[in-house]
């Protein structure tokens, strides 16, 4: 019997595979293209960007509501009906998916909610070394699990590079004087996790190429990340020769572990076709 079972949002973006090696269960977020309302995870990414290509309009994303709480936390007690369910949640700052989980946690003492103050690759980051933990700890205590999933919580760090910024223009990320200024000095605005929310935190010069490989040395280097580890969130649309090449530069800058995390439909409507970012785990400090 499994003490703990894993759950987060479908933006979290995580793999097929590590999910079902885990066996860690998703709660779909939502994309709606105008009247149509579809969970993530089960339509292609390529919808939104033909939806927008075609109507000039950005499909609307929402958070997991009460309902969609209530049937996976009941749909995971029928079959683990003594286990605990771990809800690592997307950024509670970024959507209403933590909130909608307390209401419907409210009357099932069987589930305790954590905010990773993540979302996509970084939320995915934190699950799966929370899963790791428990694989390798199954009898641990629930202060040591939240206490684990804290510590790998803050020292997460991911940045990412949206893919076009039409799509922040489109969804009122940003100014139209704005969008054209970055437009005409082919500046790219750094997106990264502050205290669980979004923010643009610096701009980069130069087409999607450069400023990848940049990236990657300077967000290794601010963060001290560990070299056990890194993720590379990614969009549809990244060419194959950026990803080759900022693969050969981690293993050059020694990184044991590489994981192409691509975003689905929920992080891609906001960056756009083409997104690249760095995740990463700074080292324990001595």
């Amino acid at each position: 019997m499994k003490k703990y079972i894993i759950l987060a949002e479908t933006g979290a973006d995580i793999p097929a595979d590590l999910a079902e090696k885990y066996e860690i269960y998703t709660v779909p977020m939502h994309v709606s293209f105008g009247t149509e309302t579809k969970d993530d995870g089960y339509f292609p990414t390529s919808e939104v960007f033909e939806h927008y290509k075609k109507t000039g309009t950005l499909p609307r994303t929402s958070g997991c509501n009460v309902t969609d709480f209530d049937k996976i936390f009941d749909e995971i007690h029928a079959k683990y009906t003594q286990s605990r369910i771990l809800y690592l949640a997307y950024s509670a700052a970024t959507t209403c998916s933590y909130q909608s989980a307390a209401i419907s946690a409210q009357e099932r003492e069987y589930v305790t909610a954590f905010d990773t103050k993540q979302v996509s690759a970084g939320q995915c980051m934190v699950v799966i070394l929370m899963a790791k933990f428990l694989e390798e700890n199954p009898d641990a205590e629930l202060p040591l699990v939240l206490e684990m999933a804290k510590k790998y919580s803050e020292s997460c760090h991911m940045g990412f590079f949206p893919g076009d910024l039409d799509y922040l223009r489109a969804g009122g990320r940003v100014s139209n004087a704005a969008y054209l200024g970055a437009r005409i000095l082919s500046l790219n605005p750094l997106i990264e996790l502050v205290d669980g929310k979004l923010m643009a935190t610096q701009k980069y010069r130069g087409n999607m190429s450069k400023i990848a490989k940049k990236l990657l040395a300077e967000f290794t280097e601010k963060h001290q990340l560990s070299r056990d580890i890194l993720y590379f969130p990614y969009s549809e649309g990244l060419s194959d020769t950026i990803r080759k090449d900022v693969e050969a530069q981690a293993a050059s800058l020694g990184f044991q572990e590489i994981l192409w995390v691509q975003t689905g439909s929920v992080v891609s409507t906001h960056s756009g076709p083409g997104a690249f970012g760095v995740c990463g785990i700074s080292k324990e400090q001595d």
